[in-house]
């Protein structure tokens, strides 16, 4: 009876050790990826990085793949499950996509986490189902005008004698939401709806930018004074860029943009200043820590993230941008 009882502990122990290596095991073997839309832009190398760098003090793996188009996503995807992976992040390229990247994700088991860019269902409606990190970018964009109509009565300019450049991409809602902000903003501060003039851009980069904002400048070029507003920095530097071929100096313009990351920084460590003012910088560390570390309790203990985490922003100009960039981590 003795031996019996022996053997029985012996059994429940080993049992339990054998469960425990299997769960340390488990947590060993976790691999996720992180498909960004935009891999060459600071930004999301930010975010990757920072996931990169959770996995390496927490023992997981992080894929850092590029989804820059739909197939490019769903190949990402498939190249994941291959590797083992349980589960992605992502900023789509297509807030559309989201039901077709879910079905492929749900054909593998993955989980799914979205940063930054949030899915949208057939109704035009966030996946809510889909947890979400990102900004919010209404409020976002009204620290934007905020800022420009303040730099405004810093300069003593008159807002019916100013005009804006609104660039503008409404196929993406985080863009729409951003610069409709930004302009409420705006208005709210006694600009004139009549003054302000969009730019639509085939993409969110500063050449797409660029292209779009120079012929908005030279059919307008009765004013002397321009702000410059869009869905990030990248695109309000393609306007800037553009006001300086038309031949507006810098006390001219006013810039701002949203992130603040590696273009802003280059442009406020240029020796002389730029009609870019500033940008409302959001940690895009932290974007690519959280969102890692939200799917990795996801994968192991079975938490699923809030459906949608909202962060601020702090704005970033030449005169503090160093100071910021320490405070958010950047």
């Amino acid at each position: 009876m003795r031996f019996n009882n022996l053997s029985r502990l012996v059994l429940s122990v080993g049992l339990a050790m054998g469960s425990l290596s299997a769960a340390q095991a488990a947590d060993d073997d976790v691999k996720m990826g992180f498909i960004v839309k935009k891999p060459e832009q600071a930004w999301f190398i930010n975010e990757q990085e920072a996931a990169t760098q959770l996995g390496e003090e927490k023992g997981f793996e992080v894929v850092r793949l590029a989804g820059e188009d739909g197939q490019q996503v769903l190949s990402a995807i498939d190249n994941l499950n291959s590797q083992g992976a349980q589960g992605f992040i992502i900023c789509p390229p297509d807030v559309r996509l989201g039901p077709a990247i879910m079905n492929r994700a749900k054909q593998y088991g993955m989980k799914v986490v979205t940063v930054d860019d949030r899915f949208v269902g057939p109704d035009g409606q966030p996946m809510e189902d889909v947890p979400h990190l990102g900004m919010s970018g209404y409020k976002i964009g009204q620290q934007v005008g905020n800022a420009i109509a303040e730099e405004m009565k810093a300069r003593g300019w008159d807002p019916e004698k100013v005009a804006a450049l609104r660039i503008t991409n409404y196929e993406l809602p985080t863009a729409k939401e951003r610069t409709d902000g930004a302009t409420d903003a705006l208005l709210e501060s006694g600009f004139k709806k009549s003054n302000i003039f969009d730019a639509p851009q085939q993409n969110t980069d500063t050449s797409s930018a660029f292209a779009a904002a120079s012929p908005v400048l030279s059919k307008n070029g009765d004013y002397e004074h321009w702000v410059i507003f869009a869905l990030n920095e990248e695109s309000v530097l393609g306007g800037v860029r553009a006001s300086e071929q038309y031949g507006l100096s810098p006390d001219q313009v006013i810039g701002v943009g949203i992130n603040g990351s590696g273009a802003a920084f280059a442009e406020f460590s240029r020796e002389k200043p730029t009609g870019f003012h500033g940008t409302v910088a959001v940690s895009s560390t932290m974007h690519g820590q959280q969102s890692a570390e939200n799917l990795y309790q996801w994968i192991t203990e079975g938490e699923k993230p809030p459906a949608n985490t909202e962060t601020s922003g702090t704005l970033m100009t030449r005169d503090n941008w160093e100071q910021v960039r320490k405070d958010l981590n950047l």
